[in-house]
């Protein structure tokens, strides 16, 4: 009897030590479970946290006009925002490589091994290999971790190509107006120069020197009037008086003032504007840009050439008018240049015929200030027109 009870007890103990430690067994994995819930639930927490923390980081540097770029520890490319993409006009997904797999740029490659050591790179300047001329200027700077340790870099970049060109341009421009200023005041001086040492005595010899000197003089002063007329426009001080103007009329004004100027070349001057067409403009500008055109279709033009002058109704609200002339044409190479400040065609010719170099880029500039298009068709030996465009009255 009590061997049974004493196993009875045993087996009863037995189930019941087996319950608790089920039951201590099932509370443990539960508790384990819902920590693991738990860890799960808080790292995707994170992870959403992390998301758009990136997400928010991502959208303050595409608003950046700057181009960036982030680099990790091994150096090899983090982030970069759109301004950069459109800089360096990329079309796929650069991240995860280095500086010289996504740009093949040897000179950023070099930047970025200086950085750790320099900590930081300003106003690096460098010139974008392509067909168009393209200028970057670059600030970097290294980041480290704590310790000390370099933790990768991150570089802002700035496109510089506007002010480089107009930089170029600034110079170009100086180094024109000098050349023209200097070439009649060295004539004038040496004529002057000349008079003083005696040739005042004679008669015949000071009265050709003195219309030389006035000539030169001459020139300088449309020169400077020229100049300054060209920064007027520029700037913006001129303000155009657009009121309807009557074609024909403007244009047989222009033809009337240098109906001398072509008779000594033998040209002819033909108006053929027709009557009665109108347009939107400032009368004194119109006659100017006409002025202009016939002048050089005078002076560039073959002893007898024909000079025409035309206009029609463009497209709607548009007059086009035009200045042909059966010269000697100008290369293609020349055409988009033409309006350019300064440009020649033949320089030694224009120094010849005593031109300032202005007279297109003054053109240009009083029909952009109407809102109009200029250009020219041309080829060589066969002469040349120059269109431009008005609004219509």
């Amino acid at each position: 009897m009590w061997p049974f009870l004493a196993l009875a007890l045993a087996l009863t103990g037995a189930v019941a030590l087996h319950c608790w430690w089920w039951r201590r067994y099932r509370r443990l994995r539960g508790e384990l479970c819902a920590q693991r819930q738990s860890c799960a639930s808080f790292q995707q927490e994170q992870d959403q946290v992390l998301a758009a923390h990136q997400a928010q980081l991502q959208a303050l540097f595409n608003s950046m006009a700057e181009g960036v770029l982030v680099l990790d520890a091994n150096g090899r490319i983090q982030l970069v925002n759109q301004s950069l993409q459109r800089l360096f006009a990329l079309t796929s997904d650069v991240r995860g490589q280095t500086i010289l797999e996504a740009f093949r740029i040897q000179e950023l490659a070099d930047l970025v091994k200086r950085l750790p050591r320099e900590k930081a790179v300003h106003r690096f300047e460098f010139e974008l290999p392509g067909m168009e001329e393209r200028w970057l200027q670059v600030n970097a700077a290294a980041v480290f971790n704590r310790d000390g340790a370099p933790h990768g870099g991150i570089l802002v970049f700035h496109d510089l190509t506007r002010l480089k060109q107009l930089e170029n341009t600034r110079q170009e421009f100086v180094a024109n107006v000098s050349h023209e200023l200097r070439t009649p005041l060295s004539l004038i001086k040496g004529f002057v120069e000349t008079l003083l040492g005696g040739a005042k005595n004679d008669p015949e010899l000071a009265t050709r020197f003195l219309r030389t000197i006035e000539r030169h003089t001459d020139r300088l002063t449309y020169l400077i009037e020229d100049l300054l007329t060209i920064s007027r426009l520029e700037s913006g001080q001129i303000v155009m008086n657009l009121q309807p103007v009557e074609l024909r009329d403007e244009a047989q004004r222009v033809v009337e003032a240098l109906q001398a100027r072509a008779a000594e070349k033998g040209a002819l001057l033909d108006n053929q504007v027709p009557a009665g067409l109108m347009a939107r403009a400032d009368a004194d500008r119109l006659e100017q840009v006409f002025f202009n055109l016939v002048e050089n279709a005078i002076k560039y033009g073959h002893p007898g050439s024909r000079v025409c002058l035309g206009a029609r109704n463009a497209e709607p609200g548009r007059v086009e008018l035009w200045v042909q002339d059966n010269g000697p044409g100008i290369p293609s190479d020349s055409t988009d240049r033409i309006f350019e400040r300064f440009y020649r065609v033949d320089r030694a010719r224009s120094r010849e015929s005593g031109g300032t170099g202005l007279g297109l880029a003054i053109v240009k500039h009083i029909v952009q200030a109407h809102s109009g298009e200029v250009w020219v068709k041309s080829e060589l030996g066969q002469g040349a027109t120059f269109y431009f465009t008005l609004p219509q009255a």
